[in-house]
This record gives C-alpha cells, structure tokens and sequence, in this order.
C-alpha cells in the first residue's frame, strides 16, 4: 500500500493500490459469511459472544430465539466485528434489520451501520423518530 507514516499515522499518497486493499478487506469480510457454518444453536452461538456483552443477564436462562432484539442491539451498540459477524450468521441480515426496525433506541452510529449495509432509510425506524426532543450532553 502507498502510505507513509507521518509521526504516529498512515498518510495516504494516491494510486490504486488504497482502493485495492479497501475493496480486499470489504470482499473478506463478505466472504466470510459464505462459509460460517450458521446451523449453531442459541446456547453455541451465546457461548462465543464476548464474555463482557451480557454481564447483566443469566445466560443459562438466555434464548436468542426469545428474545433477538435484546441481543442484536447489545451486539451492535457494545460488540466487536467477531461478534456482529456470529450475530449475522445466527439471524441473517434480514431478520436483523427487521428487529433494528423496531427498537425504541438505537446508537446513532449503528442506525448508520445498518442503513448502509442494508441499504435502507433511516426514517423506516422507529428509533429515528423517537429521539429525545431536549437531548443532554452527554447523549448528543
């Protein structure tokens, strides 16, 4: 890749080469989902999320079947890319998009995330319409 380190950080100097190591890590990422093996049940699947997303819950007792907004929002607002791309496998995109179209919150960034890789409006959500009318600072 064309880039130069100034100081601490990459600086990108033209060509093709950028758009070539963008356009492999966006196919890699694509590819991957072709060979997950998605026929995990829901206790697999809760196993190998990242120990820290549900600290505040019984994950004995947890169903994502049950419950898949509860998962999916945790995933996407506090997740790691392994843990969205084990989400992605489980439930399909699909089905992700429309429990996200239903939720009451949604991180701004992740209403981003998934309007872009869903290609779909934001104003299809309800979180988008249910902002809060006086947000506080450290909400905004």
């Amino acid at each position: 890749m064309s880039l130069n380190s100034v100081g601490s950080r990459p600086v990108y100097q033209g060509g093709t080469s950028f758009f070539r190591h963008f356009l492999a890590f966006f196919l890699q990422d694509t590819f991957f989902f072709l060979f997950l093996h998605t026929d995990m049940s829901s206790r697999e699947c809760i196993d190998r999320f990242s120990k820290i997303l549900f600290w505040d819950i019984d994950l004995n007792e947890a169903d994502m079947d049950k419950y898949p907004a509860h998962f999916i929002q945790r995933v996407l607002e506090y997740g790691s890319m392994d843990d969205w791309r084990l989400l992605r496998s489980y439930y399909g995109l699909p089905k992700i998009v429309e429990e996200c179209k239903q939720l009451r919150t949604l991180d701004p960034v992740c209403l981003s995330y998934i309007c872009a890789i869903s290609h779909t409006n934001p104003k299809e959500y309800r979180c988008y319409h249910t902002r809060q009318s006086n947000p506080t600072p450290w909400n905004s």
